[in-house]
C-alpha cells in the first residue's frame, strides 16, 4: 500500500474577503493552513463608514477570525505583522514571531490609503481602512458638535461644524451623505447653543464626476441626492494643502475641523517583498491564473493584485473581485494538490455596482438595467446584509437600520474615548481666552 502524500503547507497573508474565501475553497485539501492577520477579526469593510458615522457598533461588522474557522480543523489562525516574504527560501517573515516555511502562499494583505506623494497630509487627515479608523473618525464627528455646543464663538462654532470629505468614489460619497444625515436629521434637536442643521458638508473631487464608474444618467441621480442632503460638491478642484486648521482646495482656503481622506489607494507592498512587477497603485502584477509571473507557487489577490481585465484595465478594487479570485485560488490549489486538471484563467464575474448616497437614496447599476431610489437602496441593503459572514451580524445589523429608518436614531452615538483631552490647539486656546 503506498504511503500517503505528505501535506503541503499553505500561507495565507489578510483575513479578508480574499483570504477567508480561500480558506473556505481550500476545505478538504490534503494541506495544512496557516492564516496570518494582523487584528484578530474578518472586517466587513463595505460597511466601515456606518461604524465611522455612529450608525452600526464595530462588533456589528467584525467577526473573530477564530470563530468563523474553529471547524476547520487543518486551518491554524495567526495574529501576526508579516514583514517580508523571501520567495527563494519559500519563508514568510513575521515580526516578533517565528518564520513560516510555506509550499504555497497566497498573498491578501490588501491596500491603504494614498496621500499621492503628501504623507505629511496624514496626520491631518482621517482615513477609513480599519476599525481603529472609523472609531477615531465617529469620536471626532461626535465631539466636533460637543464642542461646538460649549464654544460660543461663532467663528470656531462653523470651523467645527465644517467636515470636508476628499473623494468622490463610492466611500466619499457614502460618508457624505451619511455625515449630512446625521446632522440634519439625527442631531437636530439635540443641542440648545448650536443647530447641527447648519453643519458644512464638503465633498471634494478632482475629477469632473463624483462616482464616475457610473452611467452619466446614474450620476446625474447622485448630485440631485447630496444636493437635497445640502452636501457641497467641489468638482475638478485638486487639494494643494491639508493642516491642522483645513486645506486648501485649488485656489480656495477652507477652514474645517475634521478632513476625512477617501481619495487614492495603494497595495501593501508586497511587490516589494517579492521583488516582482507592480502596477501605478504598487499592485503586483499577476500572471491569468493569479500567480506571480515566475513564482507559480505564489499568488496575489484582491487589492494587493493588479489583474489585467483586458485592454490593459485592471480590475477594481471591490470585495466580490477578492472573493472571487480568493476562491478561485483556493479551488486552484486543491486540484493542484490532488493531482487534477486545474481551472482555466480566472475570469470576473461582474455582479454590478451599488452606491449609497442617503436614507433611501442609491443607485445600482447591474449592466443590463439600472436602479435608482428606494429600489436601489433596498437592492443595496439586501445584498449588504447576505455578504456579512455570519446570521448575528445580519440580524443586529437589519435591526439597527430597521431602528433608524423608522426613527433618524443611531445607536452607537457614544463618546467612550478621552475625547476631551484631544480637542484641536486652537480650539483650546480659544477656551483659555
Amino acid at each position: 500500500m503506498p504511503s500517503p502524500l505528505p501535506r503541503k503547507r499553505i500561507v495565507i497573508v489578510g483575513a479578508g474577503f480574499g483570504g477567508m474565501a480561500a480558506v473556505k475553497a481550500l476545505k478538504g485539501a490534503n494541506a495544512d493552513i496557516t492564516l496570518v492577520d494582523r487584528t484578530n477579526h474578518h472586517l466587513f469593510q463595505p460597511l466601515l463608514y456606518q461604524v465611522a458615522t455612529a450608525a452600526l457598533s464595530p462588533a456589528d461588522i467584525a467577526t473573530a477570525t477564530r470563530a468563523l474557522l474553529r471547524r476547520y480543523k487543518h486551518t491554524t489562525v495567526l495574529m501576526a505583522e508579516v514583514e517580508s516574504a523571501d520567495a527563494d527560501r519559500r519563508i514568510v517573515h513575521l515580526a516578533d514571531a517565528p518564520d513560516l516555511p510555506y509550499d504555497y502562499l497566497i498573498l491578501a494583505t490588501g491596500a491603504a490609503y494614498s496621500f499621492f506623494g503628501h504623507d505629511e497630509w496624514a496626520k491631518h487627515a482621517q482615513v477609513l481602512k480599519t476599525l481603529t479608523d472609523a472609531l477615531s473618525i465617529r469620536e471626532r464627528l461626535l465631539s466636533a458638535f460637543e464642542w461646538a455646543e460649549e464654544c460660543g464663538n461663532p467663528d470656531m462654532i462653523r470651523r467645527l461644524l465644517t467636515f470636508v470629505v476628499v473623494g468622490g468614489g463610492p466611500t466619499g460619497v457614502e460618508m457624505a451623505g451619511t455625515i449630512a444625515e446625521l446632522a440634519r436629521s439625527t442631531l437636530a434637536w439635540d443641542f440648545k447653543n448650536i443647530d447641527p442643521r447648519s453643519a458644512r458638508i464638503v465633498l471634494c473631487e478632482a475629477g469632473s464626476r463624483v462616482l464616475s464608474a457610473f452611467p452619466q444618467k446614474l450620476l446625474d441621480y447622485a448630485a440631485a441626492a447630496l444636493n437635497k442632503l445640502g452636501v457641497e460638491v467641489h468638482l475638478n478642484e485638486a487639494v494643494n494643502e491639508i493642516d491642522a486648521n483645513g486645506l486648501l482646495l485649488g485656489e480656495t482656503r477652507i477652514e474645517a475641523a475634521n478632513v476625512i481622506w477617501c481619495a487614492g489607494t495603494e497595495a501593501r507592498p508586497a511587490a516589494d517583498w517579492l521583488g516582482a512587477n507592480a502596477a501605478r497603485n504598487r499592485g503586483v502584477k499577476t500572471a491569468p491564473n493569479c500567480s506571480v509571473p515566475g513564482h507559480p507557487e505564489i499568488f496575489a489577490i484582491g487589492d494587493v493584485a493588479s489583474f489585467d481585465a483586458g485592454e490593459g484595465a485592471a480590475l477594481p478594487g471591490l470585495a466580490p473581485v477578492a472573493k472571487q479570485q480568493g476562491d478561485y485560488v483556493g479551488r486552484l490549489l486543491k486540484a493542484r494538490i490532488a493531482g487534477q486538471p486545474e481551472p482555466g484563467a480566472f475570469r470576473y464575474k461582474d455582479l454590478g455596482t451599488m452606491a449609497i448616497i442617503g436614507r433611501s437614496h442609491a443607485i445600482a447599476d447591474f449592466g443590463r438595467f439600472t436602479l435608482t431610489g428606494f429600489p436601489a437602496w433596498l437592492a443595496w441593503s439586501l445584498v449588504h446584509l447576505m455578504l456579512l459572514v455570519d446570521f448575528r451580524s445580519r440580524v443586529v445589523v437589519y435591526v439597527n437600520w430597521s431602528w433608524a429608518f423608522f426613527t433618524y436614531g443611531r445607536g452607537a452615538r457614544l463618546l467612550t474615548g478621552v475625547a476631551r483631552l484631544k480637542r484641536p490647539q486652537w480650539l483650546r486656546i480659544s477656551a483659555q481666552e
